[in-house]
């Protein structure tokens, strides 16, 4: 890993999807240190009692989460200034107009419909860096807002 990785966490409910999500970065080997929480709530937790300069780059979001839904986190981190260099990447197997709509207008850079194949996997979460990097500041583009597995 070099010096200069791209901390990512991944707040999602769903324990075999963080171990995939996990697993394909580690395959990817594109210089990331990923992170992991079980919902909404342990996320703003660690997020809320996190130096600035230690927050993740990106935070991939699932939106269906117990306790605290991943819109609620999302809102609560725009509401945030100490979050605005944190890119976000909705994470979800949601694949509802309303829930991207919502996510959009609420400031996420990138909605994600979770791939049932792992290489399909590898693929999104490498757009979702360049991505996430290269749509950092609103206006936000909804042509390049929805990443689908091709």
């Amino acid at each position: 890993m070099n010096e200069k990785s791209i901390k990512i966490l991944l707040a999602d409910d769903d324990e075999a999807d963080r171990l995939l999500f996990k697993e394909a970065f580690d395959e990817l080997n594109v210089g990331t240190s990923v992170e992991t929480v079980n919902d909404g709530d342990e996320l703003m937790h660690l997020m809320q009692n996190t130096e600035a300069e230690n927050l993740p780059q990106i935070l991939f979001l699932d939106i269906n989460m117990p306790r605290k839904n991943g819109l609620e986190c999302l809102k609560e981190i725009r509401a945030d200034v100490k979050f605005k260099e944190v890119s976000v990447a909705i994470y979800s197997t949601s694949s509802s107009e309303n829930d991207m709509q919502e996510t959009f207008l609420n400031g996420a850079n990138v909605y994600i419909h979770k791939p049932n194949d792992f290489q399909k996997l590898k693929k999104l979460l490498e757009k979702a860096i360049i991505y996430a990097n290269v749509y950092q500041d609103p206006p936000f583009n909804k042509d390049n807002f929805l990443l689908v597995a091709e």
